[in-house]
């Protein structure tokens, strides 16, 4: 279990230790080269494995890419019906290439829309990796961060807790295990966190870029990460409480 950034102060590395991010501009990549939408999800998934490569090299712990939100089921069927193969096939022929590398595949959100196929192959790939300590890689499917909130909630009162506090919502939501994220990334230009992560983001550092996810590569994410490294972390803090080494600007 981990600290909660408005109970405690977590300790401020200079290599994020969590990193969550909202994969935006598929669509839009694959529509600048006249190509279908699909073509966009496809070449997306090339962006995945090299971020996940790229974060392990550099010593993040833990990854959160946000793939299929609840509010995406309200796209075109045969898009929605893409996306879920792709899922498919992403768990056939990734799974072993992460569980040989260490890398621990979680997924978070309700599975209840997806297929028995589905289902199954996600709790095969996540039983595969359970026992592997390296990069703990989330990918949010069906998530939404409000339903993320009520799902706890309803949990607790299902058990009978009448007073609910920070600490018992927390180990409630999808990540109890995980830290928060430290730096929250969102590509393709749009400038808001779409429901995601409400609860984990409260003290995230935001960084919006316009590249579309496709041709978000390992250097691009270097680049994020300068600018994480240019924040000044103070969770409610002053400057002049800060350790000297975590002084950025003054204020």
């Amino acid at each position: 279990m981990f600290a909660s950034s408005t109970k405690d102060v977590p300790e401020v590395r200079s290599v994020p230790r969590h990193i969550a991010i909202i994969m935006d501009g598929n669509g839009r990549w694959a529509k600048k080269r006249f190509l279908p939408r699909v073509a966009g999800h496809k070449r997306g998934l090339d962006t995945v494995r090299e971020i996940v490569g790229a974060c392990k090299e550099l010593g993040v712990e833990c990854l959160t890419l946000f793939a299929f939100s609840t509010e995406n089921w309200r796209r075109p069927q045969d898009e929605v019906s893409f996306l879920m193969d792709l899922f498919i096939r992403a768990l056939e022929h990734e799974v072993s290439k992460l569980h040989s590398n260490n890398i621990r595949l979680r997924v978070l959100g309700s599975r209840e829309r997806f297929s028995a196929d589905l289902q199954e192959r996600i709790r095969r790939a996540e039983d595969k990796t359970a026992s592997n300590d390296g990069l703990a890689l989330n990918i949010a499917a069906d998530y939404g961060g409000r339903w993320d909130i009520l799902n706890a909630v309803n949990g607790l009162i299902a058990e009978g807790v009448t007073e609910i506090d920070e600490e018992a919502l927390s180990q409630r939501l999808s990540m109890p295990w995980a830290p928060e994220p430290d730096l929250f990334i969102r590509t393709g230009g749009e400038q808001r966190i779409s429901n995601f992560l409400l609860w984990q983001l409260a003290y995230s550092e935001l960084y919006f870029t316009e590249t579309l996810w496709p041709d978000f590569d390992r250097a691009a994410l270097e680049t994020a990460i300068d600018s994480y490294q240019c924040r000044e972390r103070r969770f409610g803090r002053t400057s002049e409480q800060l350790p000297e080494h975590l002084r950025r600007d003054g204020r």
